[in-house]
């Protein structure tokens, strides 16, 4: 039986999902042979691409800025990357002379702007804190630049991009060194809103437009965003800011069900009592996989040059992560019991790491770490504990009392919307390491998650806690039809995991199992079948509101897959995030896809 999105599936090639989004965060590449075609740069995909996975693809809003600043400021045949500060410039930059050591210095080099004095001074201006920090290269090696911004995961954002463009095409963002003399802009103003909108979302006053004297018009892109996205006013964004981090802090408490973690992120002093902490420990960057990268280089700040190591199957850039920014890494793929003893051997005869990286639980096989035994061990032989709980999220799990610092992608299911990027980091004050972390922290840190970015975050995750049943009920009753089918060969998810006894520990009261399954089958053509009949978004990333579908192992290590294969990860895997549509249509749609592999 063929279904809808089956009849013509070119149609949908490299549009956002969501439609119509100017600032989505997945694309749609609904066969198996588009993922593939993505994968081998074919033309027929590539040129169908509006957009991609914003650490992946540059977006094209970023592109046009760069180019810009390119013809601006730099020489034919160069090209640049935009980055938030001086800072994550520098960095990229000595990434860069590590990486391509014999390019001339003076050929990389960084162009910081900033706003102009007459844009200097104005409420917008001093709200938002545009600033750029180009790192402009010759072309031919923007594979060193692309890998540093890919994975750091530190780079700007598209809305970033946008408001930036906008002062820089009027002269209002300038090269700082040189002070240039702005030029003004003496056209109409697109529009003015006038509302006032507090942080909870109600409006105090009328939106209204009103149109310049000139042709221009508002752009009808950015009114609907504003208008039914359930948006803030930019001047609230430190709010906004404060909300997201209160809202985390009051989620991520031991002994707390989802019914009772709201009212947590409105009580500070209940929160702190609670959890022993409180926001001050919560920190935010522009994107997860920045969490992490910034977790690695303030530990190696912290604690001094040590080897790290990866513990289970991970996300591909965390593994690249501590191999290239770092003296080295120990890899554990499997995660299991064999590999802990293996550490053991190690720390025992007088190995030292700086920190053990692991994901809670892991991504795509959703396998769990014996959290406590790595605990146990990193108090005896003084390593530093960093635990991804993306998957798992704050409601369902609670692995504070086994980490330094938990890290999470909130683009995820934080967010749900698919339309903004964003990171966090949260030390654990009871930690034996963090007095030391939280004063490099402090100095170290810098908030780069864009204003307006923190808006959207904020006002997305206010029903971050009601999402998190619903997502797991559908989970469920997905994991019981695949398991139920003849034709596929294994389903992962944590419930039904040989390590669900290490999740149930850190399982939360009425917590689940997440919204994250994935599932093999035995012959390719089979998953092929499968994936392509399967009548829901189908893209990278996760933790939608929508179901999501992917030929995982084909996106993240098309050019390892045997290597990927070693470890159990199959190149045929095809990952689920399951979001929040009817149970019975959702049940209804994995059934009418099972139902065309061949018989």
């Amino acid at each position: 039986m063929t279904v809808s999105m089956a009849e013509d599936p070119a149609n949908d090639v490299g549009e956002s999902i969501p439609a119509m989004t100017a600032h989505a965060v997945s694309v749609s590449l609904p066969t198996w042979k588009a993922n593939v075609g993505y994968e081998e740069g074919e033309e027929w995909v590539m040129s169908k691409m509006k957009t991609g996975y914003p650490r992946f693809f540059i977006h094209k809003s970023i592109q046009k800025l760069a180019a810009a600043i390119v013809q601006k400021y730099g020489r034919p045949g160069e090209a640049a990357f935009l980055f938030p500060s001086n800072a994550v410039a520098s960095r990229c930059l000595a990434f860069f002379n590590r990486q391509a050591p014999q390019l001339d210095p003076q050929k990389v080099r960084i162009v910081d702007l900033g706003p102009a004095a007459p844009a200097a001074g104005s409420r917008a201006t001093e709200e938002v804190s545009p600033s750029i920090s180009a790192v402009i290269f010759p072309q031919e090696h923007f594979s060193v630049a692309k890998a540093y911004w890919q994975h750091s995961g530190d780079g700007i954002s598209s809305r970033r991009a946008d408001y930036c463009f906008n002062l820089f095409s009027k002269g209002l963002l300038v090269d700082l060194r040189k002070q240039e003399e702005p030029r003004f802009c003496k056209g109409p103003k697109r529009y003015q809103k006038k509302t006032s909108v507090d942080i909870t979302g109600h409006s105090n006053g009328v939106d209204s437009v009103t149109k310049g004297t000139g042709d221009e018009v508002q752009d009808p892109t950015r009114f609907v965003e504003e208008r039914f996205g359930r948006n803030l006013d930019l001047s609230l964004a430190a709010n906004a800011k404060l909300a997201i981090r209160r809202r985390i802090a009051g989620s991520l408490t031991a002994d707390v069900g989802l019914t009772e973690a709201l009212s947590l992120e409105r009580d500070e002093e209940t929160t702190r009592k609670v959890a022993g902490f409180s926001e001050d420990d919560v920190y935010l960057y522009p994107t997860g996989m920045s969490s992490i990268f910034n977790s690695h280089r303030t530990l190696l700040a912290a604690r001094g040059e040590l080897k790290s190591i990866i513990f289970g199957f991970p996300y591909v850039d965390t593994l690249k992560i501590v191999q290239k920014f770092g003296p080295g890494c120990l890899f554990y793929g499997f995660g299991s019991a064999e590999d802990l003893d293996d550490l053991e051997k190690r720390l025992a005869g007088g190995e030292k790491y700086l920190a053990l990286f692991t994901e809670f639980p892991g991504n795509p096989l959703l396998k769990s770490p014996d959290l406590q035994r790595i605990r146990t061990l990193a108090d005896t032989y003084d390593f530093a504990v960093v635990i991804d709980e993306t998957v798992g999220n704050f409601l369902n799990v609670n692995v504070l009392p086994y980490s330094d610092v938990v890290v999470s992608s909130l683009t995820k299911v934080f967010s749900g919307d698919s339309n903004v990027m964003g990171g966090s980091a949260i030390l654990n004050p009871k930690g034996r390491h963090f007095q030391v972390l939280k004063d490099t922290w402090e100095s170290e840190y810098e908030d780069n998650h864009w204003a307006e970015d923190s808006v959207f975050l904020e006002r997305n995750s206010r029903d971050f806690v009601p999402r998190i049943a619903r997502i797991n009920a559908n989970a469920e009753a997905i994991c019981d039809v695949l398991r139920a089918h003849p034709r596929v060969k294994q389903v992962n998810y944590p419930k039904y995991s040989p390590t669900r006894p290490f999740y149930d520990q850190c399982r939360n009261p009425n917590g689940g199992y997440g919204g994250l399954l994935s599932a093999t089958f035995y012959s390719t053509a089979d998953a092929v079948a499968f994936f392509d009949h399967i009548d829901t978004a189908k893209g990278p990333s996760l933790g939608t509101n929508f179901t999501l579908s992917s030929p995982y192992v084909i996106l993240a290590h098309y050019s390892e897959l045997d290597w990927a294969a070693s470890f159990g990860v199959e190149t045929d895997l095809v990952r689920f995030s399951v979001g929040l549509e009817d149970t019975k249509e959702l049940v209804d749609t994995f059934e009418r896809a099972l139902e065309a592999i061949p018989q």
